[in-house]
């Protein structure tokens, strides 16, 4: 029990640096985080190759790669399988499965062999009340410095909603180009959210309206409309955080 709470203590958390290390890949060996410096990765996690929830996600993924590529985001996958499996299972769905109109699916994102569990650990991919010999599907959003961004996890019964793994990426970045929050359902294209009034003054003049381009409910609840074009071409362009 000690060496449980251990590890689950030591789960990295959001603003912390991502942990380090170097692994095999079926991309050939990776330096993480150096080798993605000036990039986003998606790091994530699946409980094992060959099995059904799992290939759907990575056909989902290899199909999504270019449109996470355009966002300046990196992909990698990671289970405590070897090398060897993963090869044969990444040809398997390339040469025999069909899922949702996707088929002849290549995965050419790199993914880590973990038979020893330990990058898994250092991620805290290993819920025990979930599997203590399968990772969970983490999914670790990381900034071009190194930095975690968020963190998402599921159990190993449900596969990830891809449409919301694409609208977090993004709405972390315009958060950093345009120094906004963004609300509940956010989408490119919806007004943001803007830091609340830091003083008196600042709150009575938002409420008087002198601030032409903000929609403000009360002296802390601003919007403003931030255009769709606006946002993706910032996205796309941008390396935000760097230091």
């Amino acid at each position: 029990m000690e060496t449980i709470q251990e590890e689950q203590a030591m789960m990295p958390r959001i603003g912390d640096e991502a942990p380090a290390f170097t692994a095999m890949t079926t991309q050939g060996e990776i330096h993480f985080p150096q080798d993605y410096t000036g990039q986003w990765v998606i790091l994530f996690s699946h409980p094992a190759d060959f099995t059904p929830v799992c290939t759907s996600e990575f056909m989902t993924f290899a199909s999504l790669e270019e449109k996470f590529n355009k966002a300046n985001c990196k992909l990698i996958g990671l289970s405590i399988d070897g090398l060897y499996s993963h090869i044969a299972w990444l040809r398997t769905i390339k040469d025999k499965i069909e899922f949702k109109g996707m088929k002849n699916t290549e995965v050419k994102f790199p993914l880590i062999e973990d038979i020893t569990m330990e990058i898994a650990k250092k991620y805290g991919m290993i819920q025990p009340g979930e599997s203590e010999t399968q990772a969970v599907r983490a999914v670790f959003f990381i900034d071009p410095n190194g930095i975690i961004r968020a963190i998402i996890y599921y159990p190993l019964s449900l596969g990830r909603n891809f449409d919301e793994l694409y609208r977090v990426l993004i709405a972390l970045r315009t958060s950093d180009a345009f120094s906004v929050a963004t609300p509940a359902d956010w989408n490119p294209g919806d007004d943001v959210i803007i830091s609340p009034a830091g003083s008196c003054g600042m709150a009575q003049d938002r409420m008087e309206g002198k601030d032409q381009e903000l929609e403000c409910k009360d002296w802390f609840f601003c919007t403003k409309k931030l255009d769709k074009e606006e946002v993706l071409a910032a996205v796309v362009k941008t390396s935000t955080r760097i230091s």
